[in-house]
């Protein structure tokens, strides 16, 4: 997708972030897990976006930096209580670029295929890496990819409707490149709003390979936060990569 760079979903998202993607039991469960693999020592989160799970990780005394390509979405986490305290670096999380190394790295909510590239992906883990201390780990929450529902590479779906508005998404999918463009459409009496967000899958055992090519090794899968088991009918996993013993 032309003009879609790194900055550009926190600028067209950062204003409604908050409202649409609210902390929910997930969440928790997620601050949870993360608290423990982190085992009190240093954190450092990609793509922070507004803070909903760093703030809760430094609001337990853990030491929270974060990558953030978005200065809108760096402006709202700043401006609520305790995210001046959070260290954040502005820059492409494929880079990492940041000082210091940590115990913990994570990158939730399907984030990593916001890197559209195969190569960006693979950089991203081996600039993780130089960053993990030799008993780090490094946490990923993905969807796992379900290309059964599109027709023709198409796909529209009704996300919601209210009595004023509907919401849509249209996605058309590339299985040579393994990128879905998604366009979100809200329509509502202000008008039509569209908000367009492409994404690169990676299947679990091709990300397990972008883990082995940074020297890292898969510890733990799990089928969610709650540490359920991870089996052909998951939806998404949660992985724990680490150094190899």
């Amino acid at each position: 997708m032309r003009d879609y760079g790194p900055s550009t979903f926190g600028k067209l998202n950062a204003e409604h972030y908050d409202t649409f993607y609210p902390a929910d039991a997930a969440t928790l469960e997620s601050v949870d897990l993360l608290a423990e693999l982190a085992g009190g020592g240093s954190v450092l989160e990609l793509a922070i976006g507004t803070g909903r799970v760093a703030l809760p990780l430094a609001a337990r005394g853990l030491s929270v930096s974060g990558i953030e390509a978005s200065e809108e979405m760096i402006a709202r986490l700043t401006a609520k209580p305790g995210g001046e305290a959070i260290r954040v670096v502005l820059g492409d999380m494929a880079d990492v670029d940041i000082d210091g190394e940590f115990d913990l790295v994570f990158l939730v909510f399907n984030t990593l295929f916001n890197l559209t590239r195969q190569d960006d992906q693979v950089r991203c883990f081996q600039n993780v890496a130089r960053r993990l201390t030799p008993h780090g780990v490094f946490v990923i929450e993905a969807f796992v990819p379900d290309i059964a529902h599109f027709v023709d590479h198409h796909r529209v779906r009704t996300v919601g409707v209210t009595f004023g508005s509907a919401h849509l998404e249209a996605s058309v999918h590339d299985p040579v490149t393994q990128v879905i463009t998604y366009q979100y459409i809200t329509l509502n009496q202000a008008g039509v709003r569209l908000t367009p967000l492409p994404m690169r899958y990676a299947w679990p055992c091709e990300i397990d390979l972008m883990a082995r090519l940074a020297g890292l090794r898969l510890q733990e899968r799990w089928g969610g936060w709650d540490r359920s088991a991870f089996t052909a009918a998951s939806s998404k996993h949660v992985s724990v990569y680490g150094w190899p013993d």
